[in-house]
This record gives C-alpha cells, structure tokens and sequence, in this order.
C-alpha cells in the first residue's frame, strides 16, 4: 500500500535530519532551528517509517531511516509541493528542487553530499597532520584471503554479526583498523548477501561499530563498488569495529 503524502511540515522535518545526517533531540532541534518534531509530524514520521525516535530523558532524539533517506532522494528528484506562496517555502522549494543538480554533476549521493566529515575517512590523513584513524583501504595483503585460517568455514551456530567480527579481527592489522568490505565478505562463507547486508545495516547503530564510504572514489574498483553496502543512500566500502 503506497505510504500517505507527508504534510510539509512533516517533510520538513525529514529534511531537517537529511541535512544535519545524525541523531537530534528535540532540545538540540529548537536551540538551533526553533523547531520540535513532536504530535502529528513524529507521528507520521514514526509510522511511515521515515524516521526512527526514541525517549531520551524527558524528550525525544530522531535519526532518518534507510526509508527516509530514499524519500529525500526523490523529493530531490521529482521536486517537493509546498503550500502558500510565501518566501520561506519558496526557498524550501527552490533549494531542494535545484539540489538535483548538484547531485547529476557530482555523482554523489545525498548521503555524500550531507555526510559529516567525521563520518568520512581521510584520503590523506598525513597532509592534514592528524593521526591516521584507519590503515589505508587497500593496504590489507591480499595473502590474508589465501591463508587457511581465511578458507575455513564458518560454524553453523555461528550468527551472521558473530561471523563479521571474526571476519573483521582477521584482517585488522591493528587496533581501530578500517578493513575493506572487499576484504571482509569473502570470509562470511556462504552468508547470504541480503543478510549480511541487513546485519551491517543493523551493526551501524552498534557504538563499536561504525562504516563509512572511501573518501576517494576514484579508487574504488567494480569489486569495491559491488562489496559496498548502501546504508541510508550511500554507499559504505570500510568497517571500524572497535573496542
């Protein structure tokens, strides 16, 4: 059954969390922007699917959902309605109809164009004089796919998020190492892929774990691209799981 029109002020909710991409409490929403999501619009949000809000403290915290991400997308592309004829919901319209643009010329999804840097991993961390949060993507041997202990499969009991970890504590080299999805599916056995995808989506919000797309995507290779996996409209190539 095709999901109701959000009223505007619902989409302008959903684009609210597009464009900060994080979780925002109620408090955080109206220091900054002098709104809540709360009554009809958290609940629209909420049942559609779009956005995901829990209780924190007295108030509430919202994050975008995968769903939501996809509803931003094609506000983008198809253009969003606003009622009125008044200036703020004319720059409402014009911002993410004209967004598409941007979107075409840089091939970059919403998720890359609003993602936070910390999210992002550094295509040259020795430039910027920070310590490397991560070794480089494509400095995992891959001998480390060839050996034994790699080609063994994994035990029945074993579920699919305590396959990644494993998969994950192989090929780090080093504590808080990011490791390629490249690296890492080949080590799930036969897991199937749409699973394993949804254990990765789910992992995200582990807060050990964290995945993250290549900052320069003009290394990726079609294996890289294929191994990805898309969360929130973009597409995440690098796994950190951390203690």
């Amino acid at each position: 059954m095709p999901d109701k029109p959000l009223s505007f002020s619902a989409t302008c909710a959903l684009l609210i969390l597009m464009a900060e991409d994080r979780e925002m409490s109620n408090p955080e929403l109206k220091e900054k922007y002098g709104v809540t999501i709360t009554g009809k619009e958290r609940t629209t949000l909420n049942e559609g699917r779009f956005v995901t809000s829990r209780r924190t403290g007295r108030s509430f915290s919202h994050v975008l959902t995968d769903k939501g991400w996809h509803h931003a997308s094609e506000l983008v592309r198809d253009g969003i309605s606003t009622p009125g004829t008044g200036f703020a919901a004319a720059a409402v319209k014009a911002l993410v109809g004209n967004l598409q643009r941007h979107v075409v010329r840089s091939e970059n999804s919403l998720a890359e164009i609003f993602g936070r840097e910390e999210d992002l991993v550094p295509a040259n961390t020795e430039e910027r004089g920070a310590e490397p949060p991560a070794a480089e993507p494509t400095a995992a041997p891959i001998a480390i796919m060839k050996t034994s202990a790699a080609r063994e499969p994994e035990r029945p009991s074993d579920d699919i998020e305590t396959m990644i970890r494993k998969a994950y504590a192989q090929l780090a080299d080093k504590p808080n190492a990011w490791v390629s999805l490249t690296l890492l599916r080949p080590l799930l056995g036969d897991a199937p892929r749409a699973e394993v995808d949804a254990t990765l989506r789910r992992m995200i919000g582990l807060p050990d774990v964290r995945l993250v797309p290549e900052s320069n995507q003009k290394m990726l290779t079609d294996e890289d691209r294929n191994a990805a996996v898309v969360i929130g409209d973009q597409a995440k190539h690098l796994i950190l799981i951390g203690a």
